[in-house]
């Protein structure tokens, strides 16, 4: 099966490589990787998308690719829309024509995380993101799905939400509250961490492994529909501040950390407060670990950021 990654220098972009190299399905040539300067998402449209689909000709393309910069995607919502939404909208179109699958990786901002009943969103909830990025990935689940359920459409669209990713190549949540506790311990003072946002933190490895396992199975939809919402997390909820401890534990860093709102600090961007998702079944019936052990292999790779070894 040709299988391509758009954005396959990224984050799990990286980590889908990686997993699909080792898959059997992907045969010796394994995955097919775009990125950017030759996939551009300031200028995709269906005509370019379509130009790099009938040269390589895969079966299944996972679009992975996305600026993540949430708070940038506030100060320049068009942009942030023209990335994550419309160049989404463009490729799902070139898609559907040809009868490829397709994989969307979507995010837990296109939910507001104000509800309190501490059950995690479902896919079938109703969208309600309250930043520009989350709008843009909204708008992107839209057209996709429009897209692959148009008159004469072909192929099968999978939406994968997840949510607050971490993993190589570093530049993650863990490194920068290592990074700031080894200032604040130098400082003399605590080290503040948000306390009142609430997710699970989801290891790129484990996601990309839970996303190949969806192709392997053929699930991408359930049955005779065109597409299918996943929602694919390491298991359990922790706080931000919850999260910044773990790290403090596990890389030694002896340094008190001080509770506070997130409001602490002015942004661009409002963050859902409530950032937690249902997992969705996987075809093998197991669930993603908790996100405790996902990070605990994570944690090598910190401590050598930490040391430049």
């Amino acid at each position: 099966m040709r299988v391509a990654v758009v954005g396959v220098n990224g984050r799990l972009g990286r980590a889908l490589s990686t997993a699909l190299e080792d898959a059997p399905f992907t045969g010796t040539r394994g995955p097919i990787g775009w990125d950017q300067p030759d996939l551009d998402l300031d200028t995709l449209d269906a005509a370019s998308a379509g130009s790099f689909l009938d040269a390589e000709r895969p079966e299944v393309v996972i679009h992975t690719a996305a600026w993540t910069d949430v708070d940038g995607c506030a100060r320049d919502p068009e942009l942030a829309m023209r990335r994550n939404g419309t160049a989404a909208g463009e490729l799902a179109a070139a898609c559907a024509r040809r009868g490829i699958d397709m994989v969307f990786i979507s995010t837990n901002e296109v939910f507001d995380g104000r509800r309190t009943d501490g059950v995690g969103y479902a896919p079938g909830d109703e969208r309600n993101p309250i930043n520009p990025y989350g709008a843009a990935k909204a708008e992107a689940e839209r057209l996709t799905i429009a897209a692959f359920e148009a008159d004469g459409a072909r192929g099968r669209l999978g939406i994968v939400r997840t949510s607050w990713l971490h993993g190589p190549p570093g530049g993650d949540f863990p490194a920068k509250i290592a990074a700031a506790a080894i200032r604040a311990k130098a400082a003399g003072e605590p080290l503040r961490a948000v306390a009142d946002e609430i997710g699970a933190p989801t290891y790129t490895p484990d996601l990309a492994e839970a996303i190949v396992e969806l192709i392997a199975a053929d699930p991408i939809t359930d049955g005779p529909a065109r597409t299918a919402i996943h929602h694919l997390v390491n298991g359990g909820r922790v706080s931000r501040a919850g999260w910044a401890r773990e790290v403090l534990r596990a890389t030694r860093i002896d340094v008190d950390v001080v509770d506070v709102p997130g409001s602490t600090w002015q942004r661009a961007s409002t963050p859902p407060s409530w950032a937690v998702l249902e997992p969705t079944p996987l075809p093998s019936g197991e669930p993603m670990r908790p996100w405790q052990e996902a990070f605990a292999d994570a944690v090598p790779a910190l401590l050598r950021g930490l040391t430049g070894g």
